[in-house]
C-alpha cells in the first residue's frame, strides 16, 4: 500500500494527466466554434427579428459593462480601506493620445512664446489696455436664420455692434470699423439661407482668420434652454495646444473682456477636438445635495444613536443657452482681409490630411 509507484504507474498518471489537457483544449475550441456559430443580426433577414437580436446583445453587453465596473469599483473601495494602493486603471487608446508627433506643440517653459504674446497683435487686449469692441455684419446675400444667429451672437459677445452690410464692400467696412475704434469684425457669411462661415478680422492690423461653420443650432431648438444675463462671460479655451493653435485661441480671447462678471454665472466655452472647435454657452449653478453613507459592502451607515449618517456634496448644474455651433479653421492671413495681394500664415488644404491622427491645433 504505502510502497512506491511502479514505471507502469507513472506513465499510466502522465496519460491521463495529458488526455485531461487535451479535453479541457477540445472543450475550448468547441466554446469558439460555437461562437462563431452565433446568429449576427446581419444574418436575420426579417427586419424585426434583426432589430430585436440586436438590442437583446446591445443590452447584454451593456449589462456585462456594469458589472465589470462595479467590480473595479467595489475593488478599489476595499483597497483603500485596507490601505493598499488600488490597481492603476488602464488608459484607453484614443485618436488624440496617439497623434503624430508635432514641433510646433507648445511647452509650458518656452520663452519665445512668451515673447511673441507681449509682442502681437492683441496684448493690448489681453493685458487690458483695451477694451474689445465688435463690429458684426453679413455677407451680401442673407439668409433666414442669419438675422436669428446674429442676435445671439450679440447676446453672447459683450460690447458688439451689428451694422447691415448692404453693397458697401469689405475693405470700406474695414476702413469705417478702423475710424470707429472697433477691435475687430466679424462677417457671418451665408450660403443656401444657411450660415456657413465666420470671418474674424483683428483691427486695426490683422490678423484675419477664416472658420468654415457647420451644426448650427439655435436657443430655440435646445430642449430646457434658458436665458443669458447681460453680465461679462467667463472663457474657457481648451485644447489649443499647438502654435497655430495658440494663435487662434488668442484671436478668440480677444474678443471677450478680460474682466468676467462671476456674479452672472455665465460660460462661452471653445473646445478643441481633432481640429473641429466646439462652441457652447451655459449658466451655472452650485447646488449642496444630502447623500447616505454606506459601508464597503453596501450597508447604510449609523450612528451610536442608530440614526442614519447622511454627507454633504456640492454639485453644479449646467443649463444651456446656446447658440450651438462647430468651426473648422480655413487660414490665417496677415493683416486685414485681401484676397489679391494678402499673405497668408496658414492655408488648409486636402493634401495635407494625410492621416487621420495628424493635427494642427
Amino acid at each position: 500500500m504505502g510502497g512506491k509507484r511502479t514505471n507502469n504507474e507513472r506513465e499510466a498518471m502522465e496519460e491521463y494527466g495529458d488526455d485531461v489537457e487535451l479535453d479541457k483544449k477540445e472543450k475550448k475550441k468547441k466554446m469558439e466554434k460555437e461562437k462563431r456559430r452565433e446568429i449576427l443580426p446581419s444574418m436575420i433577414k426579417n427586419k424585426e427579428k434583426r432589430s430585436a437580436v440586436h438590442a437583446k446583445l446591445k443590452h447584454e453587453k451593456k449589462v456585462e459593462k456594469r458589472k465589470k465596473l462595479k467590480a473595479r469599483d467595489a475593488e478599489e473601495k476595499r483597497a483603500l480601506e485596507l490601505g493598499e494602493e488600488p490597481l492603476p486603471r488602464k488608459i484607453p487608446r484614443t485618436i488624440e493620445n496617439t497623434r503624430e508627433n508635432d514641433e510646433t506643440v507648445c511647452k509650458p517653459d518656452d520663452e519665445e512664446l512668451f515673447a511673441c504674446n507681449d509682442a502681437d497683435e492683441f496684448s493690448s487686449i489681453i493685458k487690458r489696455g483695451r477694451t474689445p469692441k465688435i463690429l458684426i455684419t453679413t455677407s451680401r446675400f442673407n439668409s433666414t436664420r442669419g438675422p436669428a444667429f446674429i442676435s445671439e451672437l450679440l447676446e453672447v459677445i459683450p460690447n458688439a455692434h451689428y451694422y447691415k452690410r448692404g453693397t458697401y464692400e469689405l475693405k470700406k467696412i474695414v476702413e469705417y470699423a478702423k475710424k470707429q475704434d472697433f477691435t475687430s469684425l466679424i462677417v457671418v457669411h451665408t450660403k443656401r439661407r444657411e450660415p456657413d462661415a465666420l470671418l474674424i478680422i483683428g483691427l486695426p492690423d490683422g490678423p484675419t482668420a477664416h472658420f468654415k461653420l457647420s451644426r448650427l443650432v439655435l436657443r430655440k431648438d435646445i430642449k430646457n434652454h434658458g436665458n443669458p444675463t447681460s453680465h461679462e462671460p467667463e472663457l474657457v479655451l481648451t485644447n489649443f495646444t499647438t502654435r497655430l493653435g495658440h494663435r487662434t485661441g488668442r484671436i478668440i480671447q480677444s474678443l471677450f473682456p478680460q474682466e468676467p462678471n462671476f456674479r452672472g454665472r455665465r460660460v462661452v466655452t471653445f473646445h478643441n477636438q481633432r481640429d473641429y472647435i466646439f462652441f457652447r454657452h451655459h449658466r451655472y449653478i452650485f447646488e449642496t445635495k444630502e447623500s447616505k453613507m454606506s459601508d464597503s459592502k453596501g450597508r447604510k451607515g449609523k450612528d451610536g444613536k442608530g440614526e442614519k449618517i447622511s454627507q454633504q456634496k456640492v454639485i453644479a448644474r449646467l443649463q444651456e443657452c446656446g447658440p450651438r455651433f462647430t468651426l473648422k479653421l480655413r487660414s490665417l492671413q496677415h493683416g486685414t482681409f485681401d484676397t489679391k495681394g494678402g499673405e497668408y500664415e496658414w492655408v488648409h488644404k486636402p493634401e495635407m490630411d494625410t492621416s487621420r491622427r495628424r493635427f494642427f491645433l
